[in-house]
Protein backbone atom coordinates (compact mmCIF):
# COMPACT_ATOMS: atom_id res chain seq x y z
CA UNK A 1 0.00 0.00 0.00
CA UNK A 2 2.58 2.06 0.87
CA UNK A 3 4.35 1.32 -2.90
CA UNK A 4 0.98 2.30 -4.21
CA UNK A 5 0.54 5.90 -2.10
CA UNK A 6 4.35 6.63 -3.59
CA UNK A 7 3.64 6.22 -7.16
CA UNK A 8 0.07 7.61 -6.83
CA UNK A 9 -0.33 9.71 -4.48
CA UNK A 10 -3.39 7.94 -2.32
CA UNK A 11 -5.72 4.96 -2.16
CA UNK A 12 -9.18 5.28 -3.66
CA UNK A 13 -10.22 1.72 -3.84
CA UNK A 14 -9.38 -1.66 -2.73
CA UNK A 15 -10.87 -4.53 -5.01
CA UNK A 16 -10.22 -7.91 -3.11
CA UNK A 17 -10.53 -9.72 -5.86
CA UNK A 18 -7.18 -12.12 -5.75
CA UNK A 19 -7.63 -15.91 -4.61
CA UNK A 20 -7.71 -19.51 -5.55
CA UNK A 21 -10.67 -21.75 -6.81
CA UNK A 22 -11.70 -25.03 -5.01
CA UNK A 23 -13.63 -27.69 -7.47
CA UNK A 24 -14.69 -29.91 -5.04
CA UNK A 25 -17.92 -30.58 -3.31
CA UNK A 26 -17.17 -30.46 0.87
CA UNK A 27 -18.91 -33.71 0.79
CA UNK A 28 -16.30 -35.14 -0.83
CA UNK A 29 -12.87 -33.66 0.70
CA UNK A 30 -11.69 -36.44 3.03
CA UNK A 31 -8.64 -34.13 3.87
CA UNK A 32 -9.38 -30.48 4.81
CA UNK A 33 -5.72 -29.27 5.92
CA UNK A 34 -6.20 -28.28 1.59
CA UNK A 35 -9.24 -25.39 2.63
CA UNK A 36 -6.62 -24.52 5.38
CA UNK A 37 -4.41 -23.03 2.89
CA UNK A 38 -7.45 -22.29 1.00
CA UNK A 39 -8.56 -19.72 3.45
CA UNK A 40 -4.89 -18.41 4.20
CA UNK A 41 -5.39 -17.03 0.10
CA UNK A 42 -8.97 -15.88 -0.10
CA UNK A 43 -9.82 -14.81 3.62
CA UNK A 44 -6.97 -13.56 4.94
CA UNK A 45 -5.42 -12.17 1.84
CA UNK A 46 -8.23 -9.78 1.77
CA UNK A 47 -8.02 -9.42 5.35
CA UNK A 48 -4.28 -8.23 5.53
CA UNK A 49 -4.69 -6.08 2.36
CA UNK A 50 -8.01 -4.52 3.95
CA UNK A 51 -5.76 -3.72 7.31
CA UNK A 52 -3.26 -1.62 5.33
CA UNK A 53 -5.20 -0.13 3.04
CA UNK A 54 -7.56 0.72 5.16
CA UNK A 55 -5.86 4.26 6.34
CA UNK A 56 -5.27 5.60 3.17
CA UNK A 57 -9.19 4.67 2.27
CA UNK A 58 -10.38 6.36 5.01
CA UNK A 59 -7.99 9.68 3.86
CA UNK A 60 -9.78 9.46 0.91
CA UNK A 61 -13.11 8.36 1.93
CA UNK A 62 -12.20 5.30 -0.73
CA UNK A 63 -14.02 2.29 -1.47
CA UNK A 64 -13.65 -1.47 -0.66
CA UNK A 65 -15.31 -3.76 -2.81
CA UNK A 66 -15.27 -8.07 -1.62
CA UNK A 67 -15.23 -10.11 -5.65
CA UNK A 68 -16.91 -13.53 -4.84
CA UNK A 69 -18.06 -16.01 -6.70
CA UNK A 70 -21.60 -16.88 -8.15
CA UNK A 71 -21.25 -20.76 -7.03
CA UNK A 72 -21.42 -19.28 -3.11
CA UNK A 73 -24.98 -18.95 -3.79
CA UNK A 74 -25.99 -22.10 -4.51
CA UNK A 75 -25.92 -25.89 -2.69
CA UNK A 76 -27.08 -26.66 0.54
CA UNK A 77 -29.55 -24.76 2.20
CA UNK A 78 -27.56 -22.62 4.40
CA UNK A 79 -29.84 -19.39 6.60
CA UNK A 80 -27.47 -16.72 7.75
CA UNK A 81 -28.52 -14.92 11.30
CA UNK A 82 -28.21 -11.34 12.26
CA UNK A 83 -29.38 -11.44 15.44
CA UNK A 84 -28.17 -7.61 16.79
CA UNK A 85 -27.26 -7.16 20.53
CA UNK A 86 -28.18 -10.92 22.62
CA UNK A 87 -27.90 -10.92 26.05
CA UNK A 88 -24.69 -13.88 25.67
CA UNK A 89 -22.12 -12.02 27.54
CA UNK A 90 -19.75 -12.59 24.35
CA UNK A 91 -18.66 -9.09 24.69
CA UNK A 92 -16.99 -9.38 27.98
CA UNK A 93 -15.23 -12.30 26.63
CA UNK A 94 -13.79 -10.42 23.50
CA UNK A 95 -10.71 -8.95 22.92
CA UNK A 96 -9.86 -5.64 22.39
CA UNK A 97 -7.37 -3.86 19.31
CA UNK A 98 -3.88 -4.95 21.37
CA UNK A 99 -4.98 -9.21 21.59
CA UNK A 100 -6.27 -8.47 25.53
CA UNK A 101 -9.67 -9.81 27.45
CA UNK A 102 -11.73 -6.84 26.81
CA UNK A 103 -13.92 -7.68 30.07
CA UNK A 104 -16.64 -5.69 29.79
CA UNK A 105 -19.41 -4.84 26.39
CA UNK A 106 -18.53 -2.15 24.13
CA UNK A 107 -22.40 -2.20 23.42
CA UNK A 108 -25.49 -0.57 25.61
CA UNK A 109 -27.08 -3.80 26.12
CA UNK A 110 -30.36 -2.53 28.27
CA UNK A 111 -32.49 -4.52 25.36
CA UNK A 112 -30.69 -7.18 24.50
CA UNK A 113 -32.57 -10.02 22.47
CA UNK A 114 -32.87 -13.05 24.92
CA UNK A 115 -30.68 -15.65 24.16
CA UNK A 116 -33.96 -17.81 23.84
CA UNK A 117 -35.61 -15.56 21.40
CA UNK A 118 -32.66 -15.66 19.30
CA UNK A 119 -32.49 -19.38 18.87
CA UNK A 120 -36.37 -19.78 18.32
CA UNK A 121 -35.84 -17.16 15.22
CA UNK A 122 -32.74 -19.18 14.17
CA UNK A 123 -34.99 -22.40 13.89
CA UNK A 124 -37.86 -20.91 12.57
CA UNK A 125 -35.96 -19.73 10.07
CA UNK A 126 -34.02 -22.79 9.41
CA UNK A 127 -37.25 -25.23 9.55
CA UNK A 128 -38.57 -22.58 6.24
CA UNK A 129 -34.89 -22.58 4.79
CA UNK A 130 -35.29 -18.99 4.85
CA UNK A 131 -31.94 -17.77 3.80
CA UNK A 132 -31.34 -14.97 5.84
CA UNK A 133 -33.08 -13.90 9.06
CA UNK A 134 -32.44 -10.31 10.35
CA UNK A 135 -33.57 -10.43 13.47
CA UNK A 136 -34.31 -6.82 15.50
CA UNK A 137 -36.53 -4.15 13.92
CA UNK A 138 -33.68 -1.91 13.81
CA UNK A 139 -31.42 -4.14 12.20
CA UNK A 140 -34.48 -4.73 8.97
CA UNK A 141 -34.74 -0.92 8.75
CA UNK A 142 -30.88 -0.28 8.93
CA UNK A 143 -30.42 -3.06 6.45
CA UNK A 144 -32.74 -1.14 3.90
CA UNK A 145 -31.70 2.42 5.15
CA UNK A 146 -28.08 1.66 4.40
CA UNK A 147 -29.17 1.37 0.32
CA UNK A 148 -30.33 5.09 0.69
CA UNK A 149 -28.59 6.78 2.91
CA UNK A 150 -25.67 4.34 3.94
CA UNK A 151 -23.61 7.45 6.44
CA UNK A 152 -27.11 7.76 8.36
CA UNK A 153 -26.59 3.85 9.33
CA UNK A 154 -22.89 3.87 9.79
CA UNK A 155 -23.90 6.98 12.86
CA UNK A 156 -26.65 4.86 13.86
CA UNK A 157 -24.54 2.14 14.42
CA UNK A 158 -22.28 4.07 16.10
CA UNK A 159 -24.68 5.52 18.67
CA UNK A 160 -25.44 1.46 19.81
CA UNK A 161 -21.41 2.17 21.01
CA UNK A 162 -20.91 3.53 25.00
CA UNK A 163 -20.25 7.00 25.26
CA UNK A 164 -16.88 5.76 26.93
CA UNK A 165 -15.73 3.90 23.59
CA UNK A 166 -16.94 5.52 20.75
CA UNK A 167 -14.23 7.33 18.09
CA UNK A 168 -13.83 10.50 18.72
Amino acid sequence: MAACVARFGRVDALINNAGRSAHALFEEVGDLAWYEELMKINLWGSVWCTHAALPYLKQSRGSIVAVSSLAGLVGVSVTIAYPGVVATQIRHRGYNAAGGALGSSSLKEDQAMPVEECARLIVDAMQARRREVVMSAKGKLGRWMKLIAPGLVERMALAALKDDVKPH
